[in-house]
């Protein structure tokens, strides 16, 4: 029964997004909607007409995608009552208002509210070119053996025609004396009347519309609480207590659950989600991971990935540990190892590295990416060379940076020691993982891995072949790879576990992690950096650094993007020849307010422009406090140069530019971890805290305090003489 459309489209999309237990969508035909009060109506007992409208689009987008859509709607009651409460306020003697009854029947207020509601939903579809219908219902109807016959010719009737059926429970003729309280019968509530109409008239999928995400293990509230994204009755059912009913609706989420339960039961799986996300209906339909699935044989799927994350994490933390156990010369076997499995493995990994590659190049992948993305059978032993040279490395854990004697017999010690536990998130680059990976292991952290989807299969062989060869004693898991785009969110919500956050990729992944989580994030949002060339510099100098910095490899993060020049270096024969050669390494170039006016070149916007790779801005500056001034309020504080034979200016500029690295007289290419001698980096931060500029294995430490005592005690320091002498490292 599957359609083309949305639910077709579940193979074709970002499959980061879907999750393997949605996809039974794809054979989805006909679907039940039901939309909670609290949906419906806004905190003042409105209608929600934004919510409302944005319902109807995506039922008209099904609709028209070919799918069978049926409604039920509840918000009679509460439409209702709010026409009446005004009718009769303006009806009300000044005694009345004294003393204002504003109790209201509820199955008048059903009456009144129905038609209001139906009307809005009508006006709504129709402007959207949608026909919709109107089935009010009682649980009495459904004791007629004849009834559930006639019930589904209509609605079938009414599919055929593309007519959206809206369902409600009729309640102001309902024979429950209180329809509120009461939940004896076929049906109590619109709830249950959704499920009974999803097995009553063969529905593939029941999504129901809540006023919060899905169902959680806590109060939503709680930050400690998680979505359960798929219930299991065995697990869940005895785990939860649910809170207060909903603020306007009849039963809340404990009645949708019940529900729910039950139509899965019967055979029609159902979705629990946010009626206040514009598009959730669709993401449901993509197969998206989203709110909360209620399906039939979810207790024999393997769901342990609602707890994957939390559980990876915690994994990680203790195999960390037990490799903080492990001397040196044990630590360093692990990386040699590592570096022989990678050889040893080039073939396998190279075949899997270019199955990524085929798919990268039939999506139409920019080349830059693909570049980034290959793998090249040198690339293997130049990687496994890194790792031997980490392995080399003085091992920096418990490494003593400071030691005083407090007083006597009281010895301070200042040692460093590992973070605890990196979750790394990096784009296109499998030879990322390797290197940090590298790192990790040197310095006694634990980490989890997510990789971009482009190079899945890269990443997948490269964390096997890694973990393949660490010792029981510490634990495979102490790399995770995290392989779900959708765990990442749930992963920055690990505050209490993870301890450092290393994105490294484009400035928009950049910005949302540091946007989305608790946990420190150390790394850049931006790599616009600077080359100053000083009136007295060097122009053949100043032409090979420039050619460098900007053309070596241009999406590289420290790559030149501004060019300042010294204004008497304006129209002179070096700064021609230099902009010669730029444009025929097919540089564009974009100009500043003067160099614009006097080189006629294409206006910049603005400093913080973000064109191609393969731009420039060009601004001419009076001196070199300007260009400093420039660059501290333009740039990013990531690279920045200075091409001058004037010491004294070099100087200044070095001292007052405030970046993460600052140059003298050479390219900004070399704001790297391996050519500065770290073996590797994780990332370059251009923070303030804790590591700055390439972050190899110093900047995956911290440090702790050990004493050393013989039975001192404080006591309001009586009787402790303080000395506080520096002592000897060794």
């Amino acid at each position: 029964m599957g359609r083309g459309g949305i639910g077709g489209a579940v193979a074709a999309a970002d499959m980061e997004n879907s999750d393997s237990t949605r996809c039974f969508v794809r054979d989805v035909k006909r679907i039940v909607i039901k939309v909670g009060t609290a949906v419906v109506t806004g905190q003042n007992g409105r209608l929600a007409m934004g919510r409302l409208g944005a319902l109807c689009e995506q039922v008209k987008e099904l609709n028209f995608q070919g799918y069978e859509v049926i409604l039920v709607t509840s918000g009679a009651v509460g439409v209702g009552r709010q026409r009446l409460k005004y009718r009769k306020l303006i009806n009300s003697s000044f005694a009345d208002l004294q003393n204002p009854q504003l109790d209201l029947d509820g199955k008048a207020c059903a009456a009144v509210g129905q038609s209001g509601l139906m009307a809005i939903y009508d006006t709504l579809f129709s402007q959207l070119d949608v026909t919709s219908s109107q089935l009010l219902v009682t649980d009495r109807d459904f004791r007629d053996p004849s009834f559930g016959h006639q019930l589904r010719e209509t609605v079938v009737s009414l599919l055929d025609l593309k007519v959206i059926p809206v369902f409600n429970e009729n309640d102001a003729i309902s024979t429950r004396k209180a329809p509120y309280e009461d939940s004896s019968g076929i049906f109590w509530d619109n709830d249950s009347l959704a499920t009974l109409l999803a097995k009553e008239l063969d529905a593939d999928l029941l999504i129901m519309l809540s006023d919060v995400e899905g169902l959680f293990s806590g109060p939503p509230s709680d930050p400690q609480s998680k979505i359960i994204h798929t219930y299991i009755n065995d697990k869940h059912g005895k785990l939860i207590n649910f809170g207060e009913k909903s603020r306007v609706g009849r039963g809340g989420m404990q009645a949708k659950v019940a529900a729910a339960v039950s139509a899965a039961s019967k055979g029609v799986p159902a979705v629990i989600a946010s009626g206040f996300v514009v598009d959730s209906i669709i993401k449901v339909m993509r197969g998206e991971k989203i709110g909360t699935l209620f399906h039939n044989e979810a207790n024999i799927w393997d769901c342990s990935k609602e707890v994957t994350t939390r559980e990876m994490a915690v994994a990680a933390k203790d195999c960390s540990r037990h490799l903080q156990n492990l001397s040196s010369e044990e630590r360093k076997k692990i990386l040699l190892d590592i570096a022989d499995a990678l050889e040893a493995n080039e073939d396998l990994i190279v075949s899997e590295n270019e199955a990524d590659l085929a798919v990268a190049q039939d999506s139409g992948y920019e080349k830059s990416l693909v570049s980034r993305m290959t793998l090249k059978a040198g690339r293997i032993t130049s990687l496994a060379g890194s790792i031997r040279a980490i392995a080399d490395m003085e091992d920096p854990i418990s490494h003593t940076v400071k030691k005083t004697e407090l007083a006597k017999d009281l010895v301070y010690e200042k040692m460093y020691c590992p973070l605890g536990v990196l979750l790394i998130i990096f784009e296109s680059r499998p030879d990322a993982l390797v290197q940090i990976a590298a790192l990790a292991i040197r310095s006694g952290n634990g980490l989890l891995l997510k990789g971009g989807k482009e190079a899945m299969r890269s990443n997948t062989i490269l964390h096997k072949v890694i973990t393949s060869v660490i010792p029981d004693a510490v634990g495979k898991k102490l790399i995770g790879l995290v392989k779900s785009k959708d765990e990442i969110a749930d992963l920055l919500k690990l505050d209490d576990v993870i301890d450092l956050v290393i994105p490294r990729g484009s400035n928009r992944l950049v910005s949302q992690i540091k946007a989305a989580t608790k946990i420190p994030v150390l790394g850049h949002a931006d790599g616009i950096c600077h080359v100053y060339i000083d009136k007295s510099a060097d122009m053949e100098m100043a032409k090979r650094i420039v050619l460098d910095a900007k053309v070596d490899y241009p999406a590289a993060c420290n790559a030149m993007e501004t060019l300042l020049v010294h204004k008497d270096l304006n129209k002179t024969e070096g700064l021609d020849d230099l902009l010669m050669e730029l444009a025929n390494e097919g540089v564009v170039i974009y100009g500043g307010p003067v160099a614009h006016d006097t080189l006629k070149v294409p206006k910049v916007d603005s400093f913080h422009h973000e064109y191609s790779s393969m731009a420039c801005t060009l601004e001419f500056v009076d001196d070199v406090q300007s260009a400093i001034d420039h660059i501290n309020r333009y740039g990013s504080a990531h690279t920045d140069c200075i091409i001058t034979t004037d010491k004294k200016s070099a100087d200044t500029f070095l001292q007052q530019v405030d970046s993460a690295a600052v140059f003298h007289n050479a390219s900004t290419r070399f704001c790297d971890g391996t050519r500065f001698g770290l073996g590797a980096e994780v990332g370059i931060s251009t923070g303030r805290i804790h590591a700055r500029g390439p972050v190899g294995v110093d900047g995956l430490l911290t440090t702790r305090c050990i004493l050393r005592g013989s039975g001192q005690i404080v006591n309001g320091d009586k009787g402790v003489v303080y000395t506080h002498k520096d002592l000897p490292l060794h």
